[in-house]
């Protein structure tokens, strides 16, 4: 599979972003979320997408992966205030947020000469994706919002355990106690009915800490998220074909986070799967996109 890199420029900031399948054929752009790089989007599943005649465009989001960091900007205040205004549905100062991040995303189409696309998010992706197809709906032909939320009021808060787990930092600064601590991670919120082997974590927690270690740019991601507030206000303004998936047993972004996108956006379709938590299991990977390409069928 031929991958072609390059970067974006958004403002001052450079995106990096990896582009495959034939460029002729209708592109689908990849979002993925909180701290995570575009390795997430594993190329296995971006194949699939391939062999369904689309073009697939994953990148890096801002202060991730090999796209520009803001080195020295603060996250913001305290986190337990934030995330109290989070709860009820309000924005918290930050240092960007999630409409910033959703700008990235078209000016990476712009420099890609892409009218339109089939606009797919994970996680926080799935936010970004939320804002970008209000913000830029001419320009989103479908939405697929993977394991997210639209940060409503009174929405039941992430697990103690998963929070914990993804703002704890490794017990030490070694590689191997980083990587140690990216496989625990991903055991705590991966899926109970698919657990992915532990050599297979491992390696992908080595392929990611190779690539960019960066973990100032997760405490700011959470707080363009806590940021932004509740998105109620940009789903009522989604006018493309929408599919909403999520785990039941996504104990992180809570399956209540999809149903209250699904109510939001008119007309949305939301697809809950059984024992998946806040990953992509690969045995779900078939379902997944064929639920996907349903949706990319309804585009105007």
């Amino acid at each position: 599979m031929q991958i072609r890199t390059g970067t974006a420029r958004s403002g001052e900031l450079e995106i990096h972003y990896e582009d495959m399948g034939d460029p002729n054929d209708p592109a689908v752009l990849l979002i993925m979320g909180l701290g995570a790089q575009l390795l997430l989007w594993r190329k296995g599943f971006c194949e699939k997408l391939i062999n369904q005649g689309l073009r697939v465009i994953r990148f890096d989001n801002r202060d991730v992966g090999l796209s520009s960091k803001l080195t020295g900007h603060r996250a913001g205040a305290p986190l337990l205030p934030r995330m109290a205004r989070s709860l009820a549905g309000l924005p918290s100062p930050a240092a960007y947020t999630l409409e910033d991040m959703a700008d990235d995303a078209a000016a990476l189409l712009d420099h890609l000469d892409i009218d339109r696309a089939h606009v797919v998010g994970g996680s926080m992706g799935g936010m970004i994706g939320q804002v970008f197809a209000a913000r830029h709906h001419p320009r989103t032909k479908t939405l697929g919002v993977i394991f997210s939320s639209n940060n409503q009021a009174a929405l039941p808060p992430p697990g103690p355990r998963q929070l914990a787990a993804i703002l704890q930092r490794p017990k030490g600064s070694s590689r191997d106690e980083i990587v140690d601590n990216a496989v625990r991670v991903s055991r705590i919120i991966g899926s109970p009915g698919y657990p992915a082997p532990l050599d297979r974590l491992r390696t992908d927690a080595i392929e990611g800490f190779d690539r960019s270690y960066y973990p100032a740019g997760v405490g700011r991601h959470f707080a363009a998220i806590l940021g932004s507030g509740s998105l109620r206000r940009y789903d009522r303004q989604i006018t493309a074909p929408t599919v909403v998936i999520h785990g039941k047993a996504d104990k992180l972004m809570r399956p209540s986070g999809g149903r209250a996108i699904a109510r939001a956006i008119p007309g949305a379709r939301l697809v809950l799967f059984d024992g998946m938590g806040h990953d992509l299991p690969e045995p779900l990977w078939d379902d997944i996109v064929g639920e996907l390409k349903t949706t990319f069928a309804e585009a105007p």
